[in-house]
C-alpha cells in the first residue's frame, strides 16, 4: 500500500464523538515510550503527523488521522508510564476501555511491544484483556535497529515464549524500525490485506 493522504480528523477523551464513518479503524497502543508516534510518522511518510516528544505519555487522547480517505489510523494514549497522575491513568483507562468495548469500526488493535526489553507484565496483561475480549490484535515490535541482528531473533524467540505460555499461537507480529524504515511495508500490506477482504465480504 502506498499512503498519498493521511491527515488529521479529531482529538477527543468521548468514544461517542469519534467519527460516525463506517471506515476501517486500526488503533495503535503500548506502553508511553515505546515509539509509537515515530512509528506512526514512518508508516505514513510523515514526519509530524503524531506529535513526537522526548517526555512519553504526550497522546492523552483518541487521535484520529483518515489514510487515503478510506480507513482510519487512530493513535491511542501509551499505557504504564509512572509519571502520569493515578486519576489520569484512570481517565484514559476509562476511554480506552471504552473506546474497544464499544467502536464497532475497529478492525484490528496494533499492541507496540519495544523489541529491546524482557516481555514486560503490563503488555503481557492487556493482551490478554484483548483476548478475553475478542477484540483482534497484532503486536508490533518497534526499535529493532537498536539490536544487533544476533540479538534481535534471540528477543523475539523469547517473547514468543512468553506468549505461547498463555496463547495456543503467536498474533500476527512486524519487527520495525522508524528509523530505517524496516517492517512498514509489511504492516501497510497487512492493512491493505485485510481492507481488501472487508471490502468483498
Amino acid at each position: 500500500m502506498k499512503i498519498s493522504s493521511a491527515e488529521f480528523v479529531i482529538s477527543n477523551s468521548d468514544v461517542g464523538k469519534c467519527p460516525k464513518d463506517k471506515l476501517p479503524e486500526y488503533a495503535f497502543i503500548g506502553r508511553s515510550n515505546v515509539g509509537k508516534s515515530s512509528l506512526i510518522n514512518m508508516l505514513t511518510g510523515r514526519k509530524s503527523l503524531a506529535k513526537t516528544s522526548g517526555r512519553p505519555g504526550k497522546t492523552q487522547l483518541i487521535n484520529h488521522f483518515i489514510i487515503n480517505k478510506n480507513w482510519f489510523l487512530v493513535d491511542l494514549p501509551g499505557y504504564g508510564y509512572a509519571r502520569v497522575s493515578k486519576s489520569a491513568k484512570k481517565v484514559f483507562q476509562k476511554f480506552i476501555t471504552a473506546y474497544f468495548s464499544k467502536r464497532t469500526q475497529l478492525v484490528n488493535a496494533f499492541v507496540l511491544v519495544d523489541c529491546r526489553h524482557e516481555p514486560q507484565k503490563i503488555d503481557l496483561e492487556f493482551m490478554q484483556w484483548l483476548g478475553e475480549n475478542q477484540i483482534p490484535f497484532s503486536i508490533i515490535f518497534t526499535k529493532a535497529d537498536k539490536l544487533s541482528k544476533n540479538k534481535l531473533p534471540v528477543h523475539i524467540n523469547n517473547y514468543t515464549q512468553e506468549m505461547l505460555k498463555y496463547w495456543e499461537e503467536m498474533p500476527n507480529y512486524f519487527i520495525t524500525s522508524s528509523s530505517s524504515g524496516l517492517g512498514k511495508d509489511d504492516v501497510l500490506n497487512y492493512i491493505e490485506e485485510i481492507n481488501k477482504q472487508l471490502k468483498n465480504s
